[in-house]
């Protein structure tokens, strides 16, 4: 009996809370309806499992159908509010750094350290691109790619030539991180790039998750996989800079020599610490989004085989002006017409990240509601992705959507919008050509599981990794 009555009370004392805690939230009779959930916790399991089902839009589209396309919840330990639609992304994108700043969950803030405890978000992404402008120019990028074409081709020829069948999710995260340790800090040694890339599959799982750092739940596991990682890093930042002073290695040689030569216009140099955590930030972001995309456009041409057809008949043709040995280039790369429109209504129909997060620098009114300074706001690109004003028969895979002038601003979101618009689109859009191009121009394939869903953990993946069945081309 006195294990079920401290189970009642246990019971109540939680309702209590639940109560309190949702009572003290909407108070202030302005504030847009919905509800905050339990402390800490809030709604974010509910979130969180919408996705695990594969249906991520359902979180947002219940709630703006019971309330409206502004209401409140509480997602990662923090209140926020969600803005929904074309006009709540206008408002947020066109607003940075005036009414809003940047700003990610305690997660990503804990496991991706920032460089310091007075450095707000928006300062750390000024930063961030400050020290990226050279690396991200379209002149740079361009030579970028006979290096991505060199790592793509032993890539598909170590781990998908002379093979019947492949699980395809996995080698497209082992293809981009390829790109990106070559790329970001030239690492050539197996025995490192198995270390960094096993770690940073642990961080990717835990970056986004209810903030409990006990042992064992995905949070703590990143948290400890993110430190292994910085430290190899590290290790990594200081033996250049004995090669830079020594004449080892060269001042272009990667984004990692660039950043330890380039100082702000103060003059200042970033710290050994700074730079491991962008190189981390980086990282992750071409081995978990830029991965995901390849994914889903290996699924939806293995669904579509028309959209195959007319994506191998591009390559087909720019693989034949090749003389033998030749790499691709800028030019090949602005023929790839179609294969970029397939890859736009991928991430229309897949976005590799639903939407982020925004915090108010100032009190702010929205459609006659108060944000309150302070609160977080999150916008979720499936609110014009799949809205049929902005694209008709939306659940339709058609890339013809974005032939001529593509679509109206605020509509079509995959890499944010406004000033914060992802800053790696560009070398993003070179990794998924260039994957495309050697993939098609080898192989056709058929899913081995014909229902697979894409499931959200937080980011667009294959729900059993995508295994595909090869058929080479005879030629």
């Amino acid at each position: 009996m006195e294990i079920f009555y401290a189970t009642i009370l246990g019971f109540l004392l939680l309702l209590v809370i639940y109560l309190f805690y949702n009572q003290k939230s909407g108070g202030n009779e302005n504030l847009p309806p919905g509800k905050i959930g339990f402390p800490v916790i809030g709604e974010t399991l509910e979130f969180l499992s919408t996705g695990w089902k594969g249906h991520p839009e359902k979180f947002v589209f219940d709630r703006m159908a019971k309330y409206s396309c502004v209401f409140k919840t509480s997602l990662f330990g923090s209140t926020a509010i969600v803005l929904s639609g074309l006009n709540g992304q206008r408002f947020l994108f066109s607003n940075e750094n005036k009414l809003v700043q940047v700003w990610y969950p305690h997660s990503f803030d804990k496991i991706i350290e920032r460089s310091g405890p007075q450095t707000t978000n928006s300062e750390e992404a000024f930063k961030g691109r400050y020290f990226l402008r050279d690396f991200l120019k379209p002149v740079a990028l361009q030579g970028y790619i006979s290096s991505m074409d060199r790592i793509a081709q032993r890539f598909f020829a170590n781990h998908w030539e002379e093979k019947d069948m492949v699980v395809a999710f996995p080698l497209t995260k082992n293809y981009n991180f390829s790109v990106a340790s070559h790329l970001l800090m030239s690492v050539e040694d197996p025995k490192l790039f198995a270390i960094l890339e096993n770690h940073l599959g642990v961080l990717a799982k835990g970056i986004v998750s209810v903030p409990i750092d006990l042992p064992g739940t995905p949070y703590n596991r990143a948290i400890k996989a993110s430190n292994v990682i910085k430290k190899e890093l590290l290790a990594i930042v200081r033996q250049r800079k004995i090669d830079l002073a020594e004449g080892r290695a060269t001042p272009i040689q990667d984004v990692l020599s660039q950043m330890l030569l380039t100082s702000d216009d103060n003059g200042n140099f970033m710290a050994e610490a700074d730079i491991a955590n962008k190189i981390l930030a980086l990282s992750l972001g071409s081995y978990d989004s830029v991965s995901s995309v390849c994914a889903s456009i290996v699924k939806y041409l293995a669904e579509l085989p028309e959209v195959y057809q007319g994506v191998y008949q591009e390559q087909l043709e720019i693989a034949k002006s090749k003389a033998p040995g030749e790499l691709l280039n800028w030019d090949d790369i602005k023929k790839m017409i179609y294969s970029w429109n397939v890859a736009c209504e991928v991430m229309r129909l897949a976005p590799p990240v639903q939407g982020t997060f925004r915090e108010a620098l100032t009190n702010i009114t929205y459609n006659g509601f108060s944000i309150p300074k302070g609160w977080k706001m999150y916008w979720s690109s499936y609110t014009t992705h799949r809205n049929h004003e902005f694209f008709p028969e939306p659940q339709k895979f058609d890339p013809s959507r974005f032939e001529g002038s593509g679509q109206a601003p605020y509509t079509y979101v995959p890499f944010g919008g406004g000033p914060r618009m992802c800053p790696g689109k560009g070398f993003a859009r070179l990794e998924i050509l260039v994957f495309m191009h050697h993939l098609v121009k080898r192989f056709r394939w058929e899913k081995l599981i014909p229902d697979e869903k894409i499931v959200y953990t937080p980011l667009a993946t294959p729900e059993k990794g995508l295994p595909i069945r090869l058929f080479p081309h005879k030629s």
